[in-house]
């Protein structure tokens, strides 16, 4: 039997790329899935290709709207909607808000919501799609690798925490991943990311694969897992190999 048969699912971010895609396994996995996004258009969209309900808006504010949509209680949230922010310090304080309240604050409002009814169960799943910058970094980009990270931490915090008592946390944490995402990431992204890209359905097998066997992190490029070995084991190297990218970028952008 599916670990998912059953469920009721909530994919945030699912009108297109990685969200659709896990929104459409699920589905198939036998899962009742509510199919969220900013847009109510490709949230319908989804929702009606795979049988599912579309409940659109913000994804900080979907909880209770999907808990009446699946009959009263989720049990696996996938924290999936994120923001592909450029620059540096200098990037406007509003880009480095917007990258925290979506990457990071919306997943603790969701979970504030969902804990108390899944610790009463001693049952629940959250989901976090974190991109290899939160085990790593991405060149070009400090207010997404910054706030991946702490999507990353807070995912690994949850699981310490309620580990015990049922609740299983996954954090999704691929490089390069075909969507529009990708594509408006730019050179940076070309440079960096193109080349080993996968397509979103690539994920979802990911996810279903390391759900089945309770792993937290779920790797689609199975690659990322020597690079943060790497990191940790001698970071100035690290960070010197992660240095000599930001220069060819910097010359390929004259």
């Amino acid at each position: 039997m599916s670990t998912v048969q059953g469920a009721r699912v909530v994919v945030t971010g699912a009108g297109g790329g990685i969200g659709a895609a896990l929104a459409r396994r699920f589905a198939s996995e036998g899962a009742r899935v509510v199919v969220n996004d900013l847009d109510a258009d490709k949230a319908a969209a989804v929702a009606v290709e795979i049988g599912a309900v579309a409940v659109p808006g913000d994804a900080s504010a979907v909880v209770e709207s999907a808990r009446d949509a699946l009959g009263g209680a989720v049990d696996i949230y996938c924290a999936n909607a994120g923001v592909g922010t450029g620059g540096g310090p200098e990037a406007p304080e509003a880009v480095w808000s917007a990258a925290w309240d979506v990457n990071v604050m919306a997943h603790v409002r969701a979970s504030r919501l969902l804990i108390p009814d899944w610790l009463e169960r001693g049952s629940g799943r959250f989901v976090s799609t974190v991109s290899a910058a939160g085990l790593l970094t991405m060149i070009g980009a400090a207010p997404y690798s910054v706030t991946k990270h702490a999507a990353l931490a807070y995912a690994e915090w949850l699981s310490l925490t309620y580990r015990h008592r049922g609740i299983k946390v996954h954090a999704i944490c691929p490089q390069g991943v075909r969507t529009d995402m990708l594509t408006a990431a730019g050179s940076a992204g070309a440079l960096t990311l193109l080349a080993t890209a996968v397509e979103p359905e690539a994920v979802a097998d990911a996810l279903i694969d390391a759900m089945a066997e309770d792993r937290f992190l779920v790797l689609p490029h199975p690659e990322v897992a020597g690079f943060y070995q790497a990191r940790a084991s001698d970071t100035d190297r690290w960070l010197g190999s992660m240095n000599r990218i930001q220069q060819k970028w910097e010359e390929g952008s004259v």
